[in-house]
């Protein structure tokens, strides 16, 4: 056999039955697993906690695929998002993050670990996502406005907007107000308090900036610590 059909019959092959087989693997890993729900906002440490847990050998949820569930979302329709949960460990970001999510999740799959992400402040947080998305939709030095958010192509042309317009009751002609995007916050992290009350057990409230931060995601989730804190990812 030569060089060029030994790469065609791994390609067409052997390719393939690896990607099977560890399909096949994460499914038994993940059955009747503890799930375990990042449920913080965005630009809160979530990916920095993605990465800690991937370390720790967790097997994380396709975000592309929860990102795509707006729609459904919006009509309260978790069905997908269910069947998302069935083929990982652990998730972040949309729409785990989006509020009441959290409520549906806790009666689907009982028994699961949820994790608030916090910043300092809520002025920090709002400064963090209005830089951030003013780099990737913007030209770094505004806050985007409507026409940036439409013309934007995270997953498909407009979803940024699509998104402004699902979470915050903004104007149209400034989709970051900033008292509103403060109540957004301040609202989201009241409201998993007060339906995790009594429950410490099931929830963990995180800043991954505080220095033992990651020794208490650990303690949470029941695994050792491999390093003394978060690795940083996406920091604004």
């Amino acid at each position: 056999m030569t060089t060029g059909e030994n790469v065609s019959f791994k390609k067409k092959y052997i390719n393939p039955l690896k990607y099977l087989v560890k399909s096949n693997l994460n499914r038994v890993k993940v059955r009747n697993k503890t799930k375990i729900f990042c449920i913080g906002l965005n630009k809160t440490g979530t990916t920095s906690l993605e990465a800690a847990l991937k370390e720790l050998g967790f097997i994380m949820g396709n975000q592309r695929r929860g990102e795509l569930l707006l729609e459904e979302w919006k009509n309260r329709d978790f069905k997908k998002l269910f069947k998302l949960c069935r083929t990982a460990q652990a998730f972040q970001d949309a729409p785990f993050s989006y509020p009441d999510t959290y409520k549906y999740l806790d009666k689907e799959f009982p028994g699961s670990k949820f994790i608030l992400t916090l910043r300092d402040s809520d002025e920090q947080w709002y400064n963090s996502i209005t830089r951030f998305h003013s780099k990737i939709w913007a030209d770094g030095k505004r806050i985007p406005t409507k026409e940036d958010l439409m013309n934007a192509t995270y997953r498909y042309k407009g979803k940024p907007w699509e998104g402004n317009r699902a979470l915050f009751n903004t104007p149209e002609d400034e989709p970051y107000k900033k008292d509103v995007l403060l109540e957004y916050y301040n609202k989201h992290n009241e409201d998993v308090l007060s339906f995790f009350k009594g429950r410490e057990g099931d929830l963990l409230v995180l800043n991954v900036a505080d220095d033992t931060a990651y020794n208490k995601l650990c303690e949470f989730i029941g695994e050792k610590p491999l390093r003394e804190g978060f690795p940083w990812k996406n920091k604004t």
